[in-house]
């Protein structure tokens, strides 16, 4: 029999050591599925062209409201770290850590209630790492250094 004094600290310590302990987001895992659900339909690869084609015809790509295609991991490192740099987080931020407040154009896709839209952020967020709006001339070698993006 463990004494209470005893087990309430090994509480208290997995309690303080969660965290730390909990599972890392990958792509396979935790981004493939919610990208699969929130946003296959418009940038899937029998929906959306390539970034180079949408860029090329970007007026008839946006009245038809498809954008690039991004359904495979690297397609998604492309618009995360380079060579577009942080639009992916442009896209989907909430606007509540820029400068003008004013969340992404995707951020309403991300969910159909704002708390469904902030826990599938938060997700995407621990997925990235270090969550920067900055472009690529403007990032810096530290920047590309905190961005995780995990297969």
């Amino acid at each position: 029999m463990i004494p209470m004094v005893k087990l309430l600290a090994i509480l208290f310590f997995f309690t303080l050591s969660g965290p730390a302990w909990a599972e890392e987001a990958t792509y396979r895992k935790h981004i493939k599925p919610l990208f699969d659900a929130r946003c296959l339909a418009c940038h899937g690869p029998n929906s959306a062209p390539e970034y180079e084609a949408f860029k090329e015809d970007k007026d008839r790509w946006m009245s038809k409201g498809q954008g690039m295609r991004m359904d495979t991991y690297s397609h998604l490192i492309f618009y995360t770290a380079w060579p577009d740099t942080g639009a992916l987080m442009r896209r989907l931020d909430d606007g509540k850590g820029g400068k003008e407040g004013k969340p992404g154009n995707m951020y309403i896709h991300l969910g159909s209630t704002e708390e469904e839209r902030q826990k599938n952020l938060k997700l995407f967020k621990e997925w990235v790492g270090n969550w920067t709006l900055k472009r690529w001339k403007d990032i810096t070698k530290e920047d590309m250094n905190g961005i995780k993006v995990k297969y």
